[in-house]
């Protein structure tokens, strides 16, 4: 009977030993609290059918409607789908790979005066906001005025109406998430590099490999385990998007939204222009599930196949 009363006391001893870690947790603990598990409460609305008279939770249930209506949206349910699981594989497989080869050239330039600053440089991009990002394509793309058409007419070229046309947005809005997100992706993939004892690099290299020899041989290796917990992480996310690149970059131009609407995007739309809440819920709500199962099965096939990388 004395068991429970020495574990509970057992953890409070513990708390209070590590005081001073538990005070430097509260912040993060207390931001995923409010903004991660509370607003997991909405999700009820996703099987409800919202009465603005009564509260969410007095409101009527309606069982699975919502998800129909969702699911049999004509082309646009499949659309949003398609867009987001094309972009996200060619974010993942464009963004880590660029990351990766980009984190190998600055450990080969190591110790050359330039790297640091090149690095620097890099960096930049992932601090400048999708609002300031959104003038500087627009200032590439504007029909009239932009740096693109004036480039193709001096060609003898005829301008794009790149606002109108949305078969080039598959490429545009990649250009532009390689150029946010690779150089701040790299800082990772470096730091693995610079714990790499450089004595394998002389071994290799005593031995006659040539440098992309030593990068196939010790780099690539020594960065497999973090390329595969980071690949987990984004399948989690698989179902989630840049909703400032999908919605600011591209001005939310109807005329655009065969290639760039996304789920993310169409959430907001839907929050903004209308009053089907039940509908948003079940699509975020589908999100989230879409993600776990992949998360889940992603990290079983990895657990089979090299146990030491699972994430779970």
């Amino acid at each position: 009977m004395q068991r429970p009363v020495m574990i509970k006391n057992s953890f409070a001893r513990n708390l209070w030993q590590h005081r001073a870690h538990v005070l430097m947790c509260l912040p993060a603990f207390f931001i995923i609290l409010i903004f991660n598990y509370i607003p997991m409460s909405g999700l009820v609305l996703a099987f409800k059918k919202l009465d603005y008279a009564k509260s969410i939770f007095e409101s009527d249930w309606c069982g699975l409607n919502n998800f129909r209506y969702l699911f049999l949206s004509g082309t646009t349910f499949w659309r949003i789908t398609r867009n987001t699981l094309i972009y996200f594989a060619v974010f993942t497989i464009v963004g880590i790979g660029g990351s990766v080869a980009l984190a190998i050239m600055i450990d080969q330039l190591a110790g050359n005066r330039m790297a640091k600053t090149f690095q620097s440089i890099m960096v930049v991009p992932i601090f400048v906001s999708f609002v300031a990002v959104t003038y500087i394509v627009y200032a590439f793309l504007s029909t009239d005025m932009g740096v693109a058409n004036r480039v193709i007419t001096f060609f003898g070229g005829k301008p794009v109406r790149w606002y109108l046309e949305p078969d080039h947005w598959w490429v545009i809005l990649t250009i532009v998430k390689i150029w946010n997100s690779v150089g701040y992706g790299s800082i990772l993939y470096y730091s693995v590099l610079t714990g790499v004892d450089g004595a394998l690099y002389e071994a290799a290299s005593i031995d006659g490999a040539t440098k992309w020899q030593q990068v196939r041989k010790i780099s690539i290796p020594m960065l497999v385990p973090t390329i595969t917990i980071m690949l987990l992480l984004n399948v989690g996310n698989i179902m989630h998007s840049d909703t400032g690149l999908f919605y600011q970059v591209t001005k939310n131009a109807g005329s655009l939204y065969e290639t760039t609407q996304v789920l993310d995007s169409f959430v907001l739309n839907a929050i903004t222009r209308s009053s089907d809440f039940g509908t948003v819920a079940a699509a975020t709500f589908y999100q989230s599930i879409v993600g776990l199962v992949m998360l889940l099965f992603a990290n079983g096939l990895v657990r089979k196949i090299e146990p030491d990388n699972a994430l779970l």
